[in-house]
């Protein structure tokens, strides 16, 4: 299945202890089968993919519900900066429109009402399949 065909992927990182954290990301086709997607350097995932690039990935809705007859994925995940980040940054805003903008809007809202804000799609992921 091509992950980059649908509109969101459930990507599970692994904490330093081993266990599973599963999130809905939205992700888009890069080169030689390879998706890629933005996210926080104040994130989780992003925490979790500095200590280890190995993870998961499967297609499901905006919950995090995986999509029937799917499967989990092996892959491994870089995080990118510079050209590589601003190629999938574009990507995504022509991808995914008004929804990338409304979103940037809820996280700075949501920053300033918990007063922590956290950058809002400041980083790239690459992400390539390993089976």
């Amino acid at each position: 299945m091509a992950w980059a065909e649908g509109k969101y992927v459930l990507l599970t990182t692994y904490r330093r202890d081993g266990r599973a954290v599963s999130t809905p990301v939205w992700v888009v086709g890069l080169d030689q089968g390879r998706v890629g997607f933005t996210t926080s350097s104040g994130s989780g995932k992003y925490k979790r993919l500095r200590h280890t690039d190995r993870v998961t990935v499967q297609p499901c809705d905006v919950r995090g519900r995986v999509k029937p007859g799917t499967t989990a994925q092996n892959a491994t995940a870089v995080v990118v900066s510079g050209t590589e980040y601003l190629a999938i940054k574009s990507k995504v805003r022509a991808k995914y429109g008004v929804m990338w903008y409304v979103t940037q809007f809820l996280g700075a809202v949501g920053g300033v009402v918990k007063r922590h804000r956290i950058p809002y799609g400041d980083v790239g992921v690459v992400i390539t399949p390993t089976s």
